[in-house]
């Protein structure tokens, strides 16, 4: 082979070379970009979970003040739905807060079952219909976001589980992410014997 091929063979190396680096290069990228964007949603989904638990918790003074006002006397339902409330605000972490915000939903679920089974003219008050239906309303949505969350949660770890994405995770810290799990009775409000109000 003459001086003049094998400098046209070590120039299409060199192309080669360059070329394989350069797909590389763009691979680890759009690898590196896909697990950004998934962590983000992932982010992202949380806070409409927080954003949905804040609300629930803005709205129970008032709930809470027009069943003290209608019943008039501080009930252990009402003493539950304030205790989760404040327990959520004081939380840190987003085990605490999913907890304490379902303890939250719990807590007025019960409230309302003991209401309508004994307090019927409270049950007619436009007042106490009209922030126990928003109420219902937001349960509804955190039940929604809470899902939402997860998927996300799903979406990222089995990319960081994929081969050989798996690689480009390890490379750059994308851990898996714990799914939440409820500690063993930590869902449930405890309810008086038969469901009524003291």
């Amino acid at each position: 082979m003459n001086k003049e091929g094998k400098m046209k063979g070590s120039t299409i190396a060199w192309i080669v070379v360059a070329a394989v680096v350069l797909i590389l290069i763009l691979w680890i990228a759009g690898a590196y970009n896909n697990f950004v964007t998934l962590n983000q949603n992932v982010n992202g989904a949380w806070s409409e979970v927080e954003n949905q638990y804040q609300r629930q918790a803005d709205l129970i003074p008032n709930f809470v003040s027009t069943v003290s006002s209608q019943v008039g006397v501080e009930t252990k339902f009402v003493k539950d739905v304030v205790a989760a409330r404040t327990a959520y605000m004081d939380a840190q972490s987003q085990l605490q807060k999913d907890t304490a915000g379902q303890q939250m939903s719990n807590g007025i679920t019960a409230l309302v079952n003991a209401v309508s089974e004994n307090y019927p003219v409270l049950q007619a008050s436009e007042g106490y219909t009209a922030l126990r239906d928003e109420l219902a309303g937001t349960q509804n949505r955190i039940t929604t976001a809470r899902g939402r969350y997860i998927d996300s949660i799903q979406a990222y770890n089995t990319a960081t589980m994929r081969f050989p994405s798996n690689i480009i995770a390890g490379m750059f810290g994308f851990a898996q992410k714990d799914y939440y799990q409820a500690a063993n009775g930590s869902m449930n409000t405890p309810v008086l014997g038969n469901g009524t109000l003291p």
